[in-house]
């Protein structure tokens, strides 16, 4: 397991493997040195996901798509769904919902990737603030050394994975951005109108920027933007949302 602790396909569909994935089997999982004294334990865990976590929802629709030959975005796998991708060839799992001793849908998460000797990579992203630059920089690193095929997901699979599948397939795949943008979709439960809305725009933000300077949008030029010109704070005042859609996502859907 490891952590990085910064701020519709279904799953029998993944491929063996994947191109470019290296031909030796991943090495297990290391489980937790020691449980942390607040982590929840037994029964409670289940029902924790269960209920708490809305793990009743992803039983039924699991939002997982394949997002290239070597990638696949979700919502929160469940024990089984793990197993399952374990079988198939998934080597990797990277959690955007970062590390939660008290959240049962992790801590069972954590022991299926264990069982199935899958690398869990703990990777926390925001849905509602501006992105961080050091997160926009370490996901490379994390996606540099992965061992392929993997598994991307936070809870909903709407907005941090699409968010991070638009930064994937834009910096490690190529892909242009413009195209890769639609990641973010409504197709996927994304709401560009509320709060995570902010994911979109910036990215649109960048691409405006490139526009009026005449600069090609490639990685090279968004990094740049990124590390010479991005400001976090004052980017987030450019950016407004509508009541009616933030009050869908944050209390009727409960999104993180």
């Amino acid at each position: 397991m490891t952590d990085y602790r910064l701020e519709a396909v279904t799953v029998d569909q993944i491929p063996a493997a994947g191109p470019g994935a290296p031909p030796s089997p991943p090495s297990p999982a290391s489980p937790s040195a020691a449980t942390p004294p607040n982590q929840i334990r037994g029964v409670k865990r289940y029902l924790n996901s269960f209920f708490k976590d809305h793990a009743f929802i992803r039983m039924i629709y699991k939002n997982m798509f394949k997002i290239s030959p070597r990638l696949y975005r979700s919502s929160q796998p469940t024990p089984r769904h793990i197993g399952q991708a374990a079988r198939l060839g998934v080597r990797t799992i990277i959690n955007l919902r970062g590390r939660r001793d008290n959240c049962g849908s992790w801590v069972l998460e954590d022991e299926a990737c264990a069982r199935h000797g899958l690398t869990l990579v703990n990777f926390a992203v925001n849905s509602r603030d501006a992105p961080k630059k050091h997160i926009l920089h370490q996901a490379r690193e994390i996606w540099r050394d992965a061992q392929y095929p993997v598994l991307m997901h936070c809870k909903a699979g709407s907005d941090r994975v699409g968010f991070m599948s638009v930064l994937y397939l834009f910096v490690h795949e190529g892909v242009p951005l413009e195209t890769a943008l639609g990641q973010l979709s409504p197709k996927y439960g994304h709401l560009r109108h509320a709060k995570t809305g902010i994911l979109d725009h910036f990215f649109e933000t960048f691409l405006a920027y490139a526009k009026e300077r005449g600069i090609e949008p490639d990685v090279g030029a968004f990094y740049t933007w990124v590390d010479d010109v991005y400001d976090p704070p004052a980017f987030k005042k450019t950016f407004m949302t509508r009541w009616w859609a933030s009050v869908l996502a944050d209390k009727v859907l409960r999104r993180e």
